[in-house]
């Protein structure tokens, strides 16, 4: 069934449990990731991100069939747009049918941030759609130019979510997204999790959960994470799984590349310790 993400965080926050977030990029991956939800039993958010439109996937794609698999499923589905840039494009998905849309002003002043969110929130909740932020900045690996993150305070997150009602934050607590070079785990500060979690009770997202370490994002989950970005990892999966397949068959690559993902994604269910 599709759904917005209000209930399933409620829910998260009292269980001290997250959910995943499982973006994708085609629609093959749409299809595997609800039906891995559906075998389990357990909700799920399947995202796309603005950056990863147009090779493979546009954003009227992704609704049509993000919105007929997710309407047929028997478990919860989140419909969400991942760190969409602007007003116009949250709006746009939101149209589209998305049940949750996050805009991502984050590299804004916190001024700035706080309107543009505002402005999403206003449009999205009169059409029954819920609204993530991010304040602080989550740094990407894939970007050279992009490598200090800018942690969230618990002084801030409050502020914020008091002043945008956004319905999920994102914050920056020492994650990145993208691969951690030498494969190295980051170090996440729970300290700051934990002041955050005081200070509001909007539900929080951690993004760049891949590569995080399953310690740490198990401890993230029961600290007061509701959702985690995956996205790197699962294609990672994917790609392992080709290449140790023999590719000389399409049909044997796509069972290979599913086979992959599905696995991955059914580890950090477990990591996340996720309940219907």
């Amino acid at each position: 069934m599709l759904v917005n993400s209000k209930e399933l965080f409620k829910k998260a926050q009292e269980g001290h449990y997250a959910i995943p977030a499982a973006n994708f990029v085609d629609m093959e991956s749409i299809k595997n990731h609800v039906s891995l939800a559906e075998e389990l039993g357990l909700p799920l958010i399947i995202a796309v991100a603005e950056s990863h439109l147009g090779d493979t996937i546009n954003l009227e794609d992704a609704a049509l069939v993000g919105r007929k698999y997710a309407q047929k499923a028997s478990v919860p589905i989140v419909l969400h747009l991942d760190h969409g840039e602007s007003y116009e494009t949250c709006k746009k998905a939101i149209d589209l049918g998305f049940s949750s849309v996050m805009i991502d002003a984050s590299m804004k002043s916190f001024e700035e941030n706080v309107a543009i969110t505002k402005k999403v929130v206003e449009y999205a909740h009169e059409r029954g759609v819920t609204v993530e932020a991010e304040i602080g900045h989550v740094a990407s690996n894939f970007n050279e130019n992009d490598k200090e993150a800018m942690y969230t305070t618990a002084e801030s997150a409050a502020a914020f979510t008091a002043e945008s009602g956004c319905d999920s934050l994102a914050i920056s607590i020492g994650t990145a997204h993208g691969v951690y070079k030498a494969k190295a785990i980051p170090e996440i500060s729970f300290t700051s999790l934990a002041a955050i979690r005081a200070a509001t009770d909007t539900p929080l997202v951690l993004h760049g959960g891949s590569g995080s370490g399953d310690d740490n994002l198990s401890k993230c989950a029961r600290g007061g994470i509701c959702k985690v970005n995956i996205y790197t990892d699962l294609y990672l999966a994917a790609m392992k799984a080709i290449e140790e397949e023999d590719t000389s068959d399409y049909f044997k690559v796509l069972r290979a590349a599913r086979k992959g993902m599905n696995e991955c994604l059914a580890h950090y269910y477990k990591v996340f310790g996720t309940k219907a």
